[in-house]
């Protein structure tokens, strides 16, 4: 078959023989991730409900848990809140990146991806904006737990920038172990059974740490599990940060334990994303 181009026919090439880009280019990819990030952003500004995790519940922990403990515990008010705020911000924020998977399991029940697929767009865009969003819920999270402790009385040793330092800490470890519940959300049937897995293994973790309590005070196999707590590398190193304290040991251990579960798990949610996508 051939067509008339000018002075000059051309042949049409047959649909079964064409050759069809199957693949979008890095800057594309980054530019429609950034849409897809765009587009969690603006459910979460229709639905600001979905944000009572990172901004209630920092204010309510603190207080309450400060409160309750603080003389107990310390003394006093004041000589707590430098242990009880990196503990509430490291809680609260991973705690936080849970909800990647559990929306991203909504989508796929909604049928939302399957719509995505039919779009000119990269097929990781729709995983990558959510983890691209979070971010802005982890930062916020920080942000209020560091003013709820201003408010209370706490100032850091480390001034502006331990308490920056401390909170870009928390944000990138939030971020990478985001990865994992990104992948219970694609593997999971459903978003509730995410969202029970992911707590059942957080809440150990968060509260069999250091974040609220001295280890010292602990029996001796709980005083081992806490010191080998990953969490509570992140919690101390966060500590030392904000007090202007040495950090090197806690802090290489946080963002080591950081990279290996983006290396290990990020490729197991791409593969297993891009089997149901």
């Amino acid at each position: 078959m051939t067509t008339l181009a000018g002075n000059s026919l051309k042949p049409i090439t047959p649909v079964s023989e064409r050759r069809l880009k199957n693949h979008t280019s890095f800057a594309q990819t980054v530019a429609n991730s950034l849409t897809m990030a765009y587009r969690g952003l603006v459910k979460f500004r229709r639905t600001p409900e979905q944000f009572m995790d990172v901004t209630l519940q920092p204010i309510l922990f603190t207080v309450m848990f400060t409160y309750l403990f603080g003389g107990a515990i310390s003394g006093s008010i004041a000589h707590y809140l430098p242990t009880i705020i990196p503990g509430v911000l490291v809680q609260t924020v991973i705690t936080a990146s849970v909800v990647t998977g559990v929306q991203l399991r909504e989508d796929m029940d909604k049928g939302v991806f399957d719509r995505f697929r039919s779009l000119p767009i990269a097929r990781i865009a729709p995983l990558s904006g959510a983890l691209i969003a979070d971010t802005l819920r982890y930062a916020i999270a920080t942000a209020i737990t560091f003013l709820t402790g201003i408010v209370m009385g706490w100032r850091p040793e480390g001034g502006v920038a331990g308490v920056v330092l401390g909170g870009l800490v928390v944000v990138v470890v939030a971020w990478c172990i985001s990865w994992i519940f990104a992948f219970l959300g694609v593997i999971a049937r459903t978003a509730s059974s995410v969202q029970g897995i992911s707590f059942m293994v957080l809440f150990p973790l968060t509260f069999l740490s250091n974040a609220f309590v001295p280890t010292s005070t602990l029996p001796g196999w709980l005083k081992w599990f806490t010191d080998v707590n990953p969490i509570s590398h992140v919690i101390t190193a966060v500590r030392n940060l904000c007090d202007a304290q040495p950090a090197g040991a806690d802090l290489g251990w946080s963002l080591l334990g950081a990279v290996v579960v983006v290396a290990v798990f990020a490729p197991l949610t791409v593969r297993a994303y891009m089997r149901k996508a």
